[in-house]
């Protein structure tokens, strides 16, 4: 560990894990001793001293563990830290009440506000973000029944919180402005790192039903899940499975969605195929190949020779790839295999780049790649963010002879 590097403690901290990391920081010749390196790792954390630190672990192990004594302990001994972030730097868990919020311990959050902490809007859209509607109910009704307003919506629709967007709904969080334009964050369901496509299709249907007017474009369509829709779309142009789509097509700006920045293998000048891949769309691919879609059907190629795709290359480098790597590995590959089932060629080429940053509390990585003339198995090879990449994907190519 490099000295003054400023770091931000996990979401649920281990003291021990910490004095290792000070053991360690003194076998390695930290001067001065255990002490020393201890105040070091805590104002790398961004405590003054250590004992704040083992503060911060008491209390996220009291919190977990809904052990209210302890937690009614420590604020008794330490009152200022109902207004100080539970993981001392300031992280997206805020402060006690608010970390308790994420967790669901409702005990915990009454003793909180009656000891007079103060951060209820904060606590209430945890709760909303995690699903812990009961929580969220209990916030609400404690903060005094406050009217959301259309930004309330925006943290259970960057989780998909079905749940959570349905309680805001209830409460009256609004989805339009008073002259009918949209203000729910359709552009957050749409850009999610998240990938549930039955939670996404609920929420955007919930927008619409609430008076979200969602342009009539086949790329929405997709987006809600709508195949009636997209019948209808087919039938008004018969070379839609063959039109390619640019990337503020498929990510509206005029929605309020940004330019492409996660790692994945391009969705710029691509079909409604490679979306598919990358969305999780299963029943909307095979309705496509159902309908004839070209399963080799290429995404355009820019000016320097990129793209060229066809879909199996997202089936191995998406980010829809990333949470099951998380998890520890993914041990299927759907997209592959119904693609490869439908006779996609293991060996197709493409040149590809990508740039790509991501900042979460899980990771971060920043990066780019260029690679020219290349088959989904290299383009896997070669693709440095390992995080988006599916092994299982790569040995189903292999397995139909598939080459790099």
């Amino acid at each position: 560990m490099t000295h003054g590097m400023q770091r931000r403690l996990p979401v649920h901290p281990r003291l021990a894990q910490l004095e290792q990391e000070a053991a360690d920081l003194v076998v390695a010749g930290a001067p001065a001793g255990l002490d020393s390196a201890k105040l070091s790792i805590a104002r790398n954390y961004g405590a003054p001293d250590w004992h704040r630190l083992e503060l911060a672990c008491r209390l996220v192990d009291a919190i977990w563990a809904d052990d209210l004594d302890t937690v009614q302990a420590i604020m008794r001994e330490h009152p200022e830290l109902l207004h100080e972030d539970t993981l001392v730097r300031k992280s997206n868990w805020g402060r006690p009440m608010s970390y308790a919020a994420n967790l669901g311990r409702d005990r915990i959050i009454s003793l909180l506000h009656d000891l007079g902490a103060t951060d209820h809007e904060f606590a209430l859209d945890r709760a909303v973000l995690q699903g812990r509607i009961a929580t969220a109910r209990m916030l609400h009704e404690i903060a005094g029944r406050p009217a959301p307003n259309a930004e309330a919506l925006g943290s259970p629709a960057y989780t998909l919180s079905v749940p959570g967007t349905e309680f805001l709904l209830e409460l009256g969080a609004p989805v339009v402005d008073a002259n009918g334009r949209g203000t729910a964050p359709v552009h957050l369901v749409l850009e999610s790192d998240s990938r549930n496509p039955e939670a996404k299709h609920a929420i955007l249907e919930m927008y619409a039903q609430h008076g979200y007017p969602f342009p009539d474009t086949p790329m929405m369509a997709l987006h809600r899940g709508r195949v009636d829709l997209l019948e209808a779309h087919l039938r008004r142009d018969p070379l839609l499975l063959s039109r390619t789509f640019r990337f503020t097509e498929i990510f509206p700006p005029e929605l309020g969605c940004h330019d492409e920045e996660f790692p994945r293998t391009t969705l710029d000048g691509t079909t409604l195929l490679h979306v598919c891949v990358e969305f999780g769309e299963m029943k909307i691919a095979r309705w496509l190949l159902e309908r004839g879609m070209n399963v080799d059907s290429p995404a355009t190629t820019d000016a320097d020779g990129f793209g060229g795709h066809t879909a199996l290359f997202n089936a191995v480098v998406c980010y829809a790839n990333f949470w099951g790597n998380h998890r520890g590995g993914l041990d299927d590959a759907p997209f592959a295999s119904l693609l490869l089932e439908r006779g996609a060629d293991p060996n197709a080429r493409a040149s590809l780049r990508a740039s790509y940053t991501i900042n979460f509390q899980v990771d971060n990585a920043r990066g780019s790649i260029e690679a020219r003339d290349v088959t989904p198995v290299g383009w896997g090879q070669r693709f440095g963010y390992r995080m988006v990449v599916s092994e299982a994907a790569m040995r189903l190519i292999e397995g139909r002879g598939g080459h790099p």
